[in-house]
């Protein structure tokens, strides 16, 4: 499919990108990701460069997502976004279940642009084990208090069961699943049931919304550029969760291991469109605003 450059760059309604990566490899103090062996990511992903490829696109605004578990770079990514305007929020890293939780998550949600955190497959973590300490529910109790969102990162079928005793544990508690077009269903069939069967009771469930996000993959050693390959999926989760729950991520700058910024466009920008526009616009930036409160900073911005 070549890209329909034409419609990307008409933008017919402002877009809001909920998932972007800000690091700097030339730091003195370096970067925990990505690794200095990649030679696709391991180069400085700051806002201007990200502008420079968004804007002609229609992009007015994205939300940050952690790329480092060190406390200080929540405040790193805060600063950088007090430079740039195109940055409409952030989603830290912080631990629920550390016992600074409370003092760290008070320090950054006194910015306004601190809009939760992000939790799952990543850091060597795990959701499941932790959901068993006290101390990490009543972590995930005060970040609800707080009115913030939990992310979560890199999904398989036991984050997303877990997910289900998140919010039965903190049933007011905002939750964004990230990546879901990139998993792979389980194959065998009572574990795909149940991986459904989650799916739709996480759909039951006003407070949980999903990121269409890395909607790219591989098959067969290559990258399909059709929308018929990823449509089955997108349709899968369309279903479940409605026009209501769903809204875009790009996962910049990793999503360029798979294809440029347009394709990713691209794609959800012609699946959409065939919604029509008022679910077009739900998914581009009006879903993305209750779920996560972003702040409108440029006139741009919806």
């Amino acid at each position: 499919m070549a890209l329909v450059e034409a419609g990307i760059n008409a933008a017919p309604m402002p877009i809001i990108d909920t998932h972007i990566h800000l690091f700097d490899t030339g730091r003195a103090a370096g970067v925990p990701w990505p690794p200095k062996d990649d030679p696709i990511l391991y180069k400085p992903a700051l806002p201007d460069r990200y502008r420079k490829i968004a804007t002609p696109l229609g992009i007015v605004g994205a939300i940050e997502v952690e790329a480092s578990p060190w406390i200080e770079d929540n405040q790193w990514v805060l600063d950088l976004a007090a430079r740039d305007k195109i940055i409409v929020g952030t989603v830290g890293n912080l631990e629920p279940g550390d016992a600074n939780f409370a003092a760290q998550l008070e320090r950054f949600h006194r910015n306004p642009l601190f809009l939760g955190i992000r939790y799952g497959n990543l850091w060597n973590r795990d959701i499941g084990a932790e959901l068993s300490k006290p101390a990490f529910r009543e972590g995930l109790k005060l970040l609800a208090q707080a009115g913030l969102v939990l992310d979560t990162a890199n999904p398989d079928p036991a984050l997303i069961a877990n997910m289900l005793r998140v919010t039965d544990l903190v049933p007011n508690l905002r939750v964004v699943m990230d990546h879901l077009p990139q998993l792979e269903p389980p194959s065998d069939a009572p574990a795909h049931e149940t991986y459904i069967a989650s799916l739709r009771e996480l759909a039951k469930r006003p407070q949980v919304f999903v990121k269409i996000s890395e909607v790219l993959r591989r098959a067969n050693g290559r990258v399909p550029d059709d929308l018929s390959f990823y449509k089955p999926r997108l349709d899968e989760l369309f279903g479940i969760f409605g026009e209501d729950r769903l809204f875009y991520g790009s996962d910049w700058p990793n999503s360029d291991q798979w294809g440029p910024y347009p394709l990713v466009l691209s794609l959800v920008k012609e699946y959409f469109a065939q919604k029509g526009s008022i679910v077009a616009q739900k998914y581009f930036w009006k879903n993305s605003k209750t779920a996560y409160r972003w702040v409108k900073r440029e006139p741009a911005q919806p």
